[in-house]
């Protein structure tokens, strides 16, 4: 029922209309350089819109410009603002987490769309496993998950996770892991293992107890709750360090730094996933299991791309991906030293070898599949580099552009898949993303040739 007070409040119209608005403006102009979240009202004081900023001033700022009445996504709304509020946090990731928790508590009347389209991400975590798995979806189940959301901002929410993950050091493969099954000792786990982002369950290398309280505590920060969790880290470090446990309070140790300094965990939009509306991460994994007869999905591929500078320079990218979607923490440039001229055969077997000349035996650093950007020759410099080094390599592909053959490691014949494939599809968005990132850098070797940055 609508309440009869609030249908003697007209809405301001002409020059009152404009005074409130205008002086949201200035309120706006005032709030800290900062993340946050901020409010914007109508003239009832009702909240009709709640954003998150990495930078409040700069961003609720935006929406009293001459652009934000023009721009399809606020055209039609701005005009109502009558009045701005805003709510410092101490990082980007406190302010994505409580802008989810704002719309769904306060259900403004613009964020409708995010508020009830079940098509915006969730972050979703399963409750009745062992060792509980941390995902984003847009299709959230109905049983035996804990969701979080929607967010707006998927890309954000994948930066976001992949802050905390370095903190709480949760799972987010699709493997089904029981404590008591014995086989998992002997299962070799994935980079995240290898790079401390991951505790490793499917190595058992933690216990059921252990990990489950790493997911209570994620479960309470999501919730907003992080004083508690930080006091409850410090004791239980102080009771490790008690019970002489100093690798164990020296991880805790390390932990409560990262959550207290989020602020300076650098900008969501750095850790971000691009996202991709044409792909299906699994059923691509899924595609190239079968397609090369592998004994396991591959988690982790790598991608290398070769990029001339001014048809002098060459430099060259590696980029990660993890379950099918982009690592950026795994992202590397490499400027070619040892080859004259342009040379694509030996521009590609120097950065192999750079890639892997320092593999140690107990670290798994190698990727389930290397792709490389190329035709038969530069599969073949890659396989050399190898052979050079003395590693046995992993499964190898080369991905031509013009017919987008997939040349294979110990094969005549190349692959040709459907241009529709789950398989083709993520290949090519290695591929692409390699090709990206090297004329990345190559435009900013370029900038620095032309201006002297």
């Amino acid at each position: 029922m609508t309440d009869p007070n609030e249908q003697d409040v007209a809405a301001p119209t002409g020059d009152l209309a404009a005074e409130l608005f205008q002086r949201a403006g200035q309120r706006a102009r005032q709030f800290p350089p900062k993340p946050g979240v901020y409010l914007m009202k109508d003239h009832r004081g009702r909240v009709i819109y709640v954003g998150k900023a990495k930078n409040l001033r700069a961003r609720a700022s935006s929406y009293f410009l001459k652009g934000a009445s023009t721009e399809l996504r606020t055209a039609q709304w701005v005009a109502e603002i009558a009045d701005i509020d805003c709510v410092e946090t101490e990082s980007e990731v406190d302010a994505l987490l409580m802008e989810s928790r704002l719309i769904k508590d306060v259900q403004p009347k613009y964020n409708r769309e995010q508020k009830d389209d079940k098509s915006f991400p969730y972050l979703e975590i399963t409750t009745h496993e062992d060792f509980p798995r941390v995902e984003v979806t847009r299709q959230p189940k109905s049983r035996g998950v804990k969701l979080y959301g929607p967010f707006a901002n998927a890309g954000s929410l994948r930066g976001a996770m992949q802050v905390l993950q370095r903190i709480f050091k949760f799972r987010t493969c699709s493997l089904d892991i029981e404590e008591a099954d014995e086989k998992w000792r002997w299962f070799r786990p994935c980079l995240l293992a290898s790079i401390e982002q991951c505790t490793a369950p499917c190595n058992l290398r933690i216990s059921k107890e252990d990990y489950r309280t790493d997911i209570k505590r994620l479960r309470m920060f999501l919730e907003g709750k992080k004083k508690s969790v930080l006091q409850e880290m410090y004791r239980a470090m102080e009771q490790a360090s008690a019970a002489l446990q100093f690798e164990r309070a020296a991880r805790l140790r390390d932990e409560i730094h990262m959550l207290e300094t989020l602020d300076q965990r650098g900008e969501l939009d750095t850790h971000a996933q691009p996202e991709v509306f044409y792909i299906d991460p699994k059923k691509g994994l899924a595609g190239l299991k079968k397609i090369f007869a592998l004994q396991a999905l591959p988690r982790t591929i790598e991608g290398v791309d070769i990029a001339h500078f001014a048809g002098k320079e060459t430099v060259a990218s590696l980029v990660q991906f993890l379950d099918g979607l982009p690592f950026k923490p795994g992202y590397r440039r490499f400027k070619i030293r040892g080859v004259k001229g342009i040379d694509d055969y030996r521009s590609i077997h120097e950065v192999v070898a750079r890639r892997f000349r320092h593999r140690n035996d107990d670290e798994q650093i190698l990727p389930d599949l290397l792709l490389i950007d190329g035709g038969r020759g530069q599969l073949n410099a890659a396989l050399a580099a190898f052979n050079d080094l003395g590693l046995q390599p992993p499964l190898v592909l080369a991905l031509a552009k013009r017919e987008e053959e997939i040349f294979v490691m110990n094969q005549d014949q190349p692959v040709r898949l459907s241009r529709h494939a789950y398989a083709l599809r993520l290949l090519q968005y290695v591929r692409d993303e390699a090709h990206r990132f090297a004329q990345h850098y190559h435009h900013i070797l370029r900038r620095k040739s032309t201006l002297g940055e």
